[in-house]
């Protein structure tokens, strides 16, 4: 079982994140924040990849410290549990509907960190989370995780549905990009022979 467990300590976070990525999408949720938990509950059920996250952070100040860090630390756990790569099928991409929105996620797990956003968000917050943040989390995420990341919303009117889109399609090409592809399951989805820059 690939399984990783990362705690991450500052003056401004306190987080511990499990995932096991052959899990079956269970998952255990605390950040402080309603709308983002619910949008990493979604990235679990729908990349089946357990995720356990406890963020205890300092929402006094604001949610930028919050939001910023669990990414890191779910990226960091996920490239952990990655290892060295061997046999994984490395990319995904997919669709994503909800309702009348459309959202084209797209991945590489190929240690080069980058993040692609064409995503417009029409208010300020959702629930009580900071909408400029969304952005944030998804650029944190695929810098710790070694992740060649692009998110594109095709079209869509309803922000709830632009936001679960993009949590939906990055769990569904998660799921395609970390399964281990049985026809060259010893091999490092590489021609360099590594995967990490």
């Amino acid at each position: 079982m690939r399984i990783a467990e990362i705690s991450r300590k500052t003056a401004e976070t306190s987080i511990d994140v499990r995932v096991n990525l052959d899990g079956t999408g269970v998952y255990n949720i605390s950040t402080g924040i309603g709308f983002f938990d619910h949008m990493l509950e979604q990235l679990s059920r729908h990349s089946l990849i357990d995720l356990d996250v406890k963020t205890v952070g300092d929402l006094h100040v604001d949610q930028h410290h919050t939001t910023e860090d669990t990414g890191i630390a779910i990226g960091e756990a996920v490239a952990k549990a990655l290892g060295d790569k061997r046999g994984i099928s490395r990319f995904g991409e997919v669709h994503s509907p909800m309702d009348e929105t459309l959202t084209r996620v797209a991945l590489d797990i190929s240690g080069r960190p980058f993040l692609v956003w064409k995503v417009e968000i029409g208010m300020p917050r959702l629930g009580e989370w900071d909408t400029e943040l969304i952005e944030h989390w998804f650029h944190s995420f695929a810098g710790a995780a070694g992740i060649t990341l692009h998110v594109e919303t095709l079209y869509g009117a309803n922000n709830h549905h632009i936001v679960e889109s993009c949590f939906k399609g990055l769990a569904r090409a998660l799921r395609q990009a970390v399964q281990i592809d049985a026809r060259k399951s010893d091999a490092i989805p590489s021609t360099k022979g590594t995967l990490g820059g």
